[in-house]
């Protein structure tokens, strides 16, 4: 297998998944269920607001409704939750998504847990989190549905296998874990106590980082053959962007790996995408 083929392009699975979206939204729309999304922006942060407009950018695309709301940096915890509360009480919106990171003035978790559980298209909010550990229909986290999708459309074989994911956080981490689970592999969750982190990671089938320190995987610490998921996106002083994994030097030991462009990043939004649609035809269907 060539360097190229070993390369995932996310961005063509993602057109894929987007096609078909599509065609279930006109039809959808044939029956009087019209999906609508709505993306809260609070301030200023960059990267926020390149999510936020690549979502709306998205929706259209997908005839998809798309409702924005961008708040000054000012908004307090009451006010966001208050705007929420109308989000949730609004019969035409079926999904509902918070960029972050908010303003460290505001509680996060409070804001999370504000978003009506039938609406939360990205799987934050308690009731949706508890759903997905104990193993219930829920709403999964876009970024580790997108990472799944993935692996399932290049047939990665998951079940016995060992996946090690670097990261436990809530929302990556964690439900990444709990998905690999459920698809009956062998599971390693790794952090920053990890001792000896090498040893775990040669032992991965299945190797996912997501912990945003650049360049933390290198080619020496990878499997031959292991299919090698790139979740970290960080930024480095020059403004380039790299990944958790070394990339250039790691893509020629992976079995398959994706790049930091048009990688998992390319799967997030249309997960949304697809959570919303679900969400529509579950609340229309009441």
């Amino acid at each position: 297998m060539s360097t190229k083929e070993r390369v995932i392009d996310g961005r063509a699975i993602a057109k894929g998944f987007q096609s078909d979206l599509r065609e279930e939204i006109e039809s959808l729309k044939k029956f009087g269920i019209f999906p609508k999304l709505a993306v809260v922006w609070v301030g200023d942060d960059p990267a926020s607001g390149y999510y936020f407009r690549a979502k709306e950018k998205l929706a259209g695309e997908l005839g998809m409704g798309f409702e924005g709301l961008h708040l000054q940096k000012s908004t307090n915890t009451r006010n966001l939750i208050a705007k929420l509360g109308s989000l949730n009480q609004d019969i035409t919106v079926h999904g509902i998504l918070v960029e972050f990171p908010l303003p460290e003035e505001i509680d996060s978790r409070s804001i999370q847990d504000a978003i009506a559980p039938e609406k939360d298209v990205d799987g934050v909010t308690l009731i949706s989190q508890g759903k997905l550990f104990a193993g219930k229909e829920s709403f999964i986290p876009a970024t580790p549905y997108g990472v799944i999708k993935l692996l399932e459309a290049c047939e990665v074989e998951l079940q016995g296998k060992h996946a090690v994911v670097l990261g436990r956080g809530e929302v990556v981490g964690k439900p990444l874990a709990m998905l690999l689970l459920k698809a009956n592999a062998t599971v390693t969750i790794c952090h920053s106590r990890t001792k000896d982190l090498k040893r775990h990671t040669l032992q991965a089938d299945v190797l996912c980082a997501a912990v945003g320190v650049p360049h933390l995987v290198t080619e020496e610490m990878i499997k031959p053959g292991a299919a090698v998921i790139d979740i970290g996106y960080n930024a480095l002083k020059d403004g380039t962007i790299v990944g958790d994994v070394d990339f250039e030097k790691a893509k020629g030991k992976a079995g398959l790996i994706t790049p930091v462009k048009g990688g998992v990043g390319a799967m997030t939004a249309t997960m949304i995408m697809a959570n919303t649609i679900q969400a529509a035809k579950a609340i229309c269907s009441k």
